[in-house]
């Protein structure tokens, strides 16, 4: 049988990440490039398409040059995409719209429209998830309709970024299942199609979105000329793949009921996959890209960034040489925390910088420090911000175990930040459970290309492509119950700060309520 690649692509925040797999879910070769945010001001943030298809370009260019990838050998790419990202397209599928993100907040006042035309109840009866500007795409194409009528007039169809990328390798429109679990106009409970009964509330037509697909499905052949001129072939396959975090944790693993992943990058998510529909208001719910399974995830939008705010304005001008230790400010900072007593001397942290998804759902919260004395000092916020994500952790863990009546009693974690040994026996011992940690930083865009082997035909289902990966274990980390009374203590604070606060975030940033 002749050998066959499988490129796997993930679109990230602000990155593009490739990988080239064998037949064997055996990495081959990788590539990473960044590409720009179009962030004009406080509330928009898009996606720069053109630079980000030049990224990708990059990427394979190098996976050919410097890897010596023989690019006749790659029978299929798959799409990996940060979610949502809403972007608007003509019926030739020239792109109207850029990318818009889930941290764009200009459709707070579309997200309002959503709750009053559908209302709350009704809305999660059919998509298991709520209205919160930008981080359902929903959102952002009323916002569209009602602020640029000319663009929507002049849309063939919305879609988010794995359609784009699509249409670009192979000129037809589509999108999957765990990407639209994340429009509000599809039926993420029931039958896995768009909703009339919520366009036609809303007063967006159902005709303006993107034909659906497993995320396994092969929705073209290669026609760009871009990677046609590097050697790729034109029977290349394209599949369609699905959003990051799903894709990320089918490859780790997360493929049957209650298999749970922590995913920990400049967010925090939890993964746990199920067999029935069964879902909380407090999670953001989809379908998985595994077909007949759903995720819970329980996504904090800003742990990682705090900790990169705690870096960036703390512990910076250690970035070089920490007092003649030789120790740069990343080094330090674990350090510190290490040494800060549990509880961090009463100091307790909101992790909600920039507004929150899971479980509150609040795009006017902010970040909050509670407890600050004349006695604390950097160190003391250094562990605050790790222990506040993991006491939000716990929060995730406490909702779903109240709605399924499991008990979950360890979990894996991925990610550049699940490799702090100090963050994970915070998070390990404020949560009560034990943590595999994978040494699977990016796992993304492997996830994308077992799919692009399913659809290929490579590996016969999704079950045997997340079992071929090698899941090699960075450390194993026991929770320790001897500072439980403390933690629980200081868990109690963190659970009751946001409902005292939740009004005083909107006063705050005079919001007036309707």
């Amino acid at each position: 049988m002749k050998a066959i690649y499988l490129l796997g692509v993930d679109v990230g925040t602000s990155s593009i990440k490739t990988v080239i797999l064998d037949s064997n879910a055996k990495v081959v070769a990788e590539e990473t490039d960044f590409y720009r945010l179009i962030n004009p001001d406080q509330v928009s943030i898009q996606v720069d398409a053109a630079d980000m298809w030049r990224a990708f370009i990059n990427c394979v260019s190098h996976l050919v040059s410097r890897n010596n990838v023989d690019p006749t050998l790659i029978g299929a790419i798959s799409i990996s995409s940060l979610c949502p990202g809403l972007a608007a397209f003509d019926a030739a599928g020239k792109l109207l719209v850029d990318p818009i993100i889930y941290s764009d907040r200009r459709s707070t006042q579309e997200a309002e429209i959503f709750r009053e035309k559908v209302g709350d109840k009704r809305l999660f009866e059919i998509t298991a998830n709520s209205a919160m500007a930008g981080a359902m795409s929903g959102t952002s194409i009323l916002w569209i309709k009602r602020n640029l009528p000319e663009i929507y007039e002049r849309t063939k169809y919305f879609g988010h970024i794995n359609t784009l990328m699509a249409q670009k390798l192979c000129g037809n429109f589509a999108i999957d299942h765990s990407n639209a679990s994340y429009t509000l106009l599809y039926e993420t409970v029931d039958r896995g199609i768009w909703s009339e009964e919520l366009c036609e509330k809303v007063g967006i037509d159902i005709e303006k979105l993107p034909p659906l697909h497993k995320s396994t499905d092969v929705v073209g052949t290669l026609i760009n000329q871009e990677l046609l001129d590097l050697g790729l072939l034109p029977d290349t396959k394209i599949v369609i793949g699905g959003g990051d975090t799903a894709c990320a944790t089918f490859a780790a693993g997360v493929v049957k009921q209650w298999d749970v992943c922590e995913s920990v990058g400049t967010s925090d998510v939890l993964t746990v996959a199920v067999e029935k529909p069964l879902f909380s208001p407090k999670f953001i719910n989809r379908r998985h890209v595994v077909d007949g399974a759903w995720i819970y995830q329980g996504a904090m939008s800003h742990t990682g960034s705090s900790y990169k705010w705690m870096y960036d304005n703390f512990y910076q001008d250690f970035q070089t040489i920490a007092s003649g230790s030789g120790k740069k400010g990343m080094l330090m900072m674990n350090e510190d925390a290490a040494k800060a007593a549990p509880g961090a001397d009463g100091l307790v942290f909101l992790p909600y910088m920039m507004g929150e998804r899971s479980p509150v759902w609040d795009a006017y919260a902010r970040g909050e420090f509670f407890g600050l004395s004349l006695k604390t000092t950097r160190r003391e916020m250094n562990r605050a911000v790790l222990e506040g994500c993991a006491y939000g952790l716990r929060q995730m863990f406490d909702i779903c175990e109240e709605l399924t009546g499991e008990k979950i009693t360890h979990f894996s974690s991925i990610g550049g930040g699940a490799k702090s040994k100090v963050w994970a026996q915070i998070k390990a011992d404020i949560t009560g459970r034990d943590i595999t940690v994978l040494d699977m930083s990016d796992m993304a865009p492997v996830g994308a290309a077992l799919l692009a082997g399913v659809g290929a035909g490579v590996f016969k289902d999704v079950y045997e492509a997340s079992a071929k990966v090698e899941k090699a274990v960075y450390t194993k980390i026991k929770h320790s119950d001897a500072d439980k009374e403390v933690y629980d203590r200081r868990y109690q604070v963190y659970t009751g700060l946001y409902p005292r606060l939740k009004d005083l975030y909107r006063v705050n940033l005079g919001i007036k309520e309707n």
